[in-house]
Parts: structure tokens; sequence; C-alpha cells
């Protein structure tokens, strides 16, 4: 990979860490969900060597700045992704979403056309679908009828690793990798590590939104909003993600007038850490 460059870019509610790779097309823009940070993208990077690339951790995770105060307020992932595009100037990005970081990036292009030149979703939502689920752990987090269970959960540290380390499991194939995207991008989200804090209020922040995002996404989905998109879009999964499964990649492909799907045979919820290289490919195809 090419020499990386840090930014710090300062918003209204703190700061965001970010890290460019210069090099050649138009500016890759990665994206991620809850609970990991911008490290899922890992073993990604290599694949992507003399591309121009862009990571960053949304606020509250990895790290950036834990100055927020929370709740979330309606639109601040998408002006934190648009404080990224515009604190680099960049020129028509192509963005990558993963998880919860799907509805970000199709929210911002759906306001920004003109300024996107191409989606990739990865194991990602936006709306209900017939096959949606979502783990254990993130509806719990969710539903506030559950909030004094949640509360115990998280105050328990042997407790909150086995629910990790449940949640691993349902999500990946195989026994539980030391060296995995969970111990790489999750664990520290809970636990902190190597002078980064824990980012639990953040999770908690926005999984608190989940429902009320998915009933804005469908108000989107029903005004036609995604049907006229005149951007093309790339829905890409890893065929073994038990709750963002092939039935959503079907669906979210549905919802778009110029939409084309992938699947990665061997890949799980995560498919740029299992299949980096065909997840490069898919990427960088005109």
């Amino acid at each position: 990979m090419s020499s990386e460059i840090e930014h710090r870019i300062e918003t209204t509610k703190g700061h965001l860490q970010v890290n460019e790779y210069p090099g050649v097309g138009p500016a890759i823009v990665m994206t991620h969900g809850y609970p990991d940070d911008s490290r899922i993208y890992r073993r990604l990077l290599p694949e992507l060597a003399g591309r121009h690339v862009v990571t960053f951790d949304f606020l509250g995770y990895g790290r950036s700045g834990r100055e927020a105060a929370w709740p979330l307020n309606p639109g601040q992932r998408e002006g934190e992704l648009a404080a990224v595009i515009d604190g680099l100037a960049l020129d028509r990005p192509v963005l990558v979403g993963h998880d919860s970081g799907g509805p970000v990036v199709i929210n911002y292009t759906l306001s920004n056309p003109e300024r996107v030149s191409r989606l990739v979703l990865l194991n990602t939502y936006f709306g209900e679908s017939p096959t949606l689920g979502f783990p254990e752990f993130i509806r719990l987090l969710a539903d506030p009828a559950f909030t004094p269970l949640a509360d115990a959960v998280l105050a328990d540290p042997k407790i909150l690793g086995w629910m990790l380390n449940f949640t691993d499991r349902r999500l990946n194939r195989g026994p539980t990798d030391p060296e995995g995207v969970g111990a790489t991008a999750i664990l520290p989200q809970f636990y902190g590590g190597a002078g980064q804090p824990d980012s639990i209020a953040s999770v908690r922040a926005w999984t608190a939104e989940l429902f009320t995002d998915i009933g804005l996404q469908e108000a989107r989905i029903a005004a036609g909003d995604l049907a006229k998109l005149d951007v093309p879009v790339v829905v890409a999964f890893g065929v073994h993600d038990p709750f963002f499964n092939p039935g959503v990649a079907k669906h979210l492909q549905s919802l778009f007038e110029r939409a084309e799907r992938h699947t990665f045979q061997d890949a799980a919820h995560w498919p740029q850490w299992d299949q980096p290289a065909a997840v490069a490919a898919v990427l960088t195809s005109v």
C-alpha cells in the first residue's frame, strides 16, 4: 500500500481520524458500521495498492473523538461522511458502505448524486427485507424495553465477553480467530486499549436509532428515491452471513434501477476481511 497520510478533520461534534492512501482513480471512501471501526479494511488495503483510498472512524469509534454529546443528531453520520469528502476535496468518490455504514452512504448519495461516482454496498441493508435479521446483541441494545438488561450485560466484563464471543460465532464461520476482525476491530470498542477509550456510549447511541432509522429508510423507498437514483450501484455480499444474507442482497439490488450483484462464496459478514482480493476486484472494476 502507498504511504499513509493521517488527517484530523474537525466537526462541530468532535474530530474525525482519517487515513488517506494516495493513488490513481477516484478516491474509494470506505465506511464501517457498529460496533467496529475502520480496521475492518486492514486486509483489503494491500489489495488496493496504487489506488486512491480513504478510511475513517465515525465519531466515537476507533481513533476519532469522543467529544460528542449523545444521542445522535438526525443526519449526523451523513454529516461526518460529508466532512471527510469536503475536507479532502474528493472529486466524485466511490463510496463503500458496510453494515450500518451502508445506509449512511446511501443517504448521502441520495442527497448528493452528482458528487458520487459509484456506490458499493457490502453486507448491509436499507429498510426492511423479508430475510433481514440483526445479531441478538444488537437487538438487545436497540430495544428500549431491554435497557436494564443491556446495562447489566455491559457492566459485567465477563458477561460482555461471553456475549461478544457468541455474536462472533454467529457472524463468522469456524472457530474464533484470536487475530480476526472481532479481536482487531470490535473488542477495542468495548474494552478500549492502546490509548483508545471504549466506544460503549457511541455504540449505544447508534444502535438506539436502529428501528427509527429503518422506518425513515422505508419512507425513502416508498417515495421512490432509490429507484430514481442515477448512480451505478454494486451490491456485494458474503453468502455465509446469517443476518445480512443473500436474500437481503437480492432485495437491496431490487430497490435500485442501476444495480448489479456479486456474491463471495467463501465469506461471511466481513467479505473485505475474508476475501480481500475478490472485494478489491469488485471495487476497482469499471
